[in-house]
């Protein structure tokens, strides 16, 4: 049975069963800055268990993608050598939010295992949690056990390293039940002695968690009142298990992959079985990298970047001990994007662009292999850089940060040496470097936090949705970070208002200006920021007279320029759509900002995006506009917008209640002759995305839409701006403005300008060959005339002369035209180029035999010009900055042969 085919097998059983099977979350933790990646099935139910989130379901199922790379959950190092350790894996899991507990969890197992895939259970071993001073002895589950069929004897009690699952050391927990199942060929040779041991005939499969307690911050234990389950259960290992074989690797989930590695090598099984390890990091590194970039990671320096970069170089690393010599990783994850995208369909949807950034990250590394690897020898061969076997860890740290080496790289060619690594020196020279890096980056913005959660100021209600004027109450007034009760005219302050309709900078949208009149005075508001959640601090100068807490003001928003920005925004979600449309699924924001100016989007592709791309891109947003379709804004929970298709962004964190902003397409005419581009005319919606900014009522506010600009920010992401609106009206009003006054210079009609500059350049490109030739000619003389110059010394034929030259290349084509012509000798030959000289030594092979050095020879004569220079034997040139040693540089020339 394939493994896809296990998956399946396991969703459905419990979908009979009354379960809502739900899609695998991404990769990436929403909303959970404790875990780096997911490491289980039940993270994206984590707010459900806490009863922070409502479901529409009480059972559940699920197959999820996970990444064991970090902290406890950290499987790397076991990776190759382990049949059955891995970065990526899917687990299968069931779930039960208050719904049943452990008999059905129990039973639901059993009969899976036994009943549907039809394990022997005479094979199967189950376990218990042995109990403490505050948790029991699981009777319950040994009960459940033995009515399902499990005789006692294979029903074993462990403690809490096994057997007891906590969230942490407060919150839910609970007993857990394994099932562990013996691989080995002597059934008959069974004992309980294997199960949790480090025989590998015995194998944990799944392990059923019955979340039955809180644990208060003062220790109690209290029941919870909807008991629940969560169950794990590794896809590789039950396939493993199913397909009967030892090694996870064996299994239909790395065959392929392993088959396209040995392929590109033109292994065979010999070679494959020497080098297993090795093959089995690639196989397992392609799956993760592979999932993690669809899942909209970039390599990078730091967090989950840079998990993905190492795990990169890691696999390009290994295959290189393999036999590789080239990249060769976007096969490898092309092979898995074959096999998994049925049930993983993000994968096809960025295929080219998972091969692209694979490639790419593999090039950067084999460039700077070989020059980490010399630097490392170097490093190796400095006395202090290793103490005994114990290779320093700054060193190490040096090779990370400026040859992009991972430690565990190092550590492993170190280990071939008989070395290991100072892992806690690089760790705090790493830590240094990032606390340099969070105090430049967040030292304003912290200190401000800190100042004004101090104040314990009651959160604003922001009213600018809907309304660009309201009357509202002064709470704060700072001045210089000195709390004022009152501020006077000239006075540049900062302030706090119970309520607003001023937008503060948030999501790439900058904060709304406007003014603010209260009964004595008024204030010109500047910019408003939020160091904190719901706070609202009001930037700006008192214009005339004084404001004072407590003073009831009116603000008002500068219409005009809120105006400019909501066309701006609305054209970013417009534009982001149109890039994925042309471009591919992979082209997701890494950045943008949306000014009442312009709009500048930040999106994720490996290359430069063509003319004919960039036009697609912009005919679609104008398409758009031109229909002129609602924009809506709706708000509901985060699943719910999920649910609905929202597209929510790489790396923001969402509160539970979000703002959705859905804007139609139309079914218009121009849309339709864009072809398919514009599928979305269909289900009538163009783009849902997750935002809280601010946007138009209708598409055709936006007026027009035209980019500017195309370039490249940082490795993979590329940099879009563009124009709405007015400021599009005017940038094309000043680009016909020049095209009419280049027409005017070249006495043509506008639609003829390219026409005359092709004719134009034509001529430009004859007339200077025609100088090209002249030149010939010219040099061809002076080429002659100075061969009759020449004169013999001592058995030599030497040419020394002070010409004139055009160029630094006319220089030397003279001069290696003079050697030619004598064919035995020496030219040596002064210019004024821009005012400085230059000096020329040319060597015909005769005299490098004879001793004679062309760069030694400019070397001397160039300090009599001030300068200096060298080059090789039969070639060398100086320049310097006294031309008017020139003639006595030449003259010295036999003398200095002579010396």
């Amino acid at each position: 049975m394939k493994s896809s085919e296990l998956r399946q097998r396991f969703l459905e059983f419990f979908a009979e069963r009354g379960h809502q099977v739900v899609p695998s979350s991404s990769l990436i933790p929403v909303d959970n800055p404790t875990l780096l990646f997911t490491v289980a099935g039940m993270v994206q139910f984590n707010d459900v268990f806490l009863g922070r989130e409502q479901r529409p379901y009480s059972r559940a199922a699920s197959s999820q993608k996970c990444l064991r790379i970090s902290g406890k959950q950290n499987d790397l190092e076991n990776v190759g050598p382990s049949p059955r350790h891995h970065t990526f894996f899917e687990m299968l899991g069931n779930f039960s939010f208050g719904d049943y507990f452990k008999r059905e969890a129990i039973q639901f197992a059993w009969d899976f295992l036994v009943g549907q895939l039809k394990l022997d259970p005479q094979r199967l071993w189950v376990t218990i949690y042995e109990g403490d001073e505050q948790i029991p002895a699981d009777e319950e589950a040994e009960d459940y056990w033995q009515q399902v069929g499990v005789p006692k004897e294979r029903i074993l009690r462990f403690g809490p390293k096994d057997n007891l699952w906590a969230a942490g050391d407060t919150g839910p927990r609970g007993p857990c039940s394994e099932i562990h199942y013996y691989q080995g060929d002597q059934p008959e040779s069974q004992t309980p002695a294997g199960v949790n041991s480090d025989d590998d005939n015995y194998m944990e499969i799944w392990n059923l968690v019955f979340m039955q307690y809180n644990r208060d911050e003062d220790g109690t234990l209290t029941p919870l009142p909807k008991p629940s389950i969560d169950t794990g259960m590794s896809l590789e290992r039950l396939a493993a298990v199913v397909q009967g074989v030892r090694n996870n690797y064996a299994t239909d989930a790395f065959t392929p992959i392993i088959h396209t590695t040995m392929e590109l090598l033109g292994a065979n099984a010999d070679h494959y079985a020497a080098h297993a390890a090795a093959y089995h990091v690639v196989a397992d590194h392609s799956r993760a990298v592979a999932f993690m970039i669809a899942d909209g990671l970039r390599p990078g320096n730091e967090g989950r970047s840079y998990v993905l970069r190492r795990l990169i170089r890691r696999a390009a690393y290994f295959g290189q001990t393999i036999g590789f010599n080239q990249p060769f990783l976007a096969e490898t994850v092309t092979t898995v994007i074959n096999t998994m995208s049925a049930a993983y369909p993000e994968l096809s949807a960025k295929a080219d662009y998972i091969a692209e950034v694979v490639t790419a990250e593999e090039e950067r590394f084999s460039k700077t292999l070989a020059s980490g690897l010399k630097q490392l020898e170097a490093m190796l061969s400095t006395p202090g850089s290793a103490n005994g076997t114990v290779f320093s860890g700054a060193e190490a740290f040096k090779l990370y940060d400026t040859y992009g080496f991972p430690l565990d790289l190092t550590a492993k060619i170190l280990a071939e040496r008989g070395l290991v690594v100072d892992e806690a020196e690089y760790e705090r020279e790493l830590e240094a470097q990032r606390a340099r890096g969070r105090d430049a980056a967040q030292f304003k913005k912290g200190a401000a936090a800190e100042r004004w959660a101090e104040r314990d100021l009651p959160a604003t209600a922001f009213v600018g949705y809907h309304e660009l004027q309201t009357w509202a109450h002064v709470l704060a007034l700072e001045v210089d970070n000195e709390e004022l009760g009152t501020v006077q005219r000239g006075q540049q302050v900062q302030l706090v208002l119970d309520r607003t309709p001023c937008y503060a900078e948030s999501g790439g949208q900058v904060g709304d200006t406007g003014t603010l009149r209260g009964p004595n005075g008024v204030i010109k508001i500047t910019d408003v920021q939020k160091p904190l959640p719901g706070l609202f601090i009001h930037f700006g100068e008192v214009v005339e007279g004084a404001v004072s807490l407590r003073d009831q003001v009116e603000v008002v928003v500068d219409a005009e320029r809120r105006r400019a920005i909501l066309r701006n925004h609305t054209a970013t979600h417009l534009l982001h759509r149109a890039l994925r449309d042309v471009l591919g699924e992979h082209a997701e924001q890494a950045g943008s900002l949306v000014a009442p100016d312009r709009l500048r989007f930040d999106f994720t592709n490996q290359r430069p995006v063509s003319a004919e791309q960039l036009h697609t891109i912009e005919q679609s947003v104008n398409s758009w506009i031109l229909a002129d379709t609602q924009v809506s804004a709706a708000e509901m929970t985060y699943p719910e917008a999920i649910n609905l298709g929202a597209m929510a962004l790489f790396g923001e964190k969402y509160g539970d209640v979000v703002r959705v902003i859905t804007i139609g397409c139309g079914n218009t005419s121009a849309a339709a002759e864009l072809g398919d581009v514009h599928v979305h005319a269909q289900t009538g919606v163009c783009s849902r995305e997750l935002c809280g900014g601010t946007h138009v009522q209708r598409t055709g506010e936006i007026g027009f839409f035209r980019i500017v600009s195309e370039g490249s920010v940082a490795a993979g992401v590329r940099r879009i701006e563009a124009l709405t609106g007015h400021g599009a009206i005017e940038w094309v009003a000043n680009q016909t403005s020049t095209l009419d006054t280049i027409a005017d210079k070249l006495a043509a009609q506008p639609a003829q300008i390219v026409e005359r500059v092709d004719a134009l350049l034509a001529e430009l490109k004859q007339r200077k060959q025609e100088i090209d030739r002249l030149r010939s000619q010219i040099a061809a003389g002076l080429v002659d005339q100075l061969v009759q110059q020449k004169i013999e010394h001592k058995g030599t034929t030497i040419i020394t002369a002070r010409v004139e030259a055009p160029d630094a290349d006319a220089f030397r084509q003279l001069s290696e035209q003079l050697r030619d012509r004598i064919g035995a000798g020496i030219v040596v030959l002064g210019t004024v180029i821009d005012e400085k000289p230059l000096l020329l030594v040319a060597l015909t092979p005769d005299q490098i035999k004879a001793g004679r050095h062309a760069g030694k020879l400019v070397k001397s004569l160039a300090t009599l010009i001030g300068g200096g220079g060298g080059g090789r034997p039969d070639f060398a040139q100086a320049g310097g900055r006294d031309a008017s040693g020139l003639d006595q540089a030449l003259s010295r020339v036999t003398e200095l042969l002579d010396s």
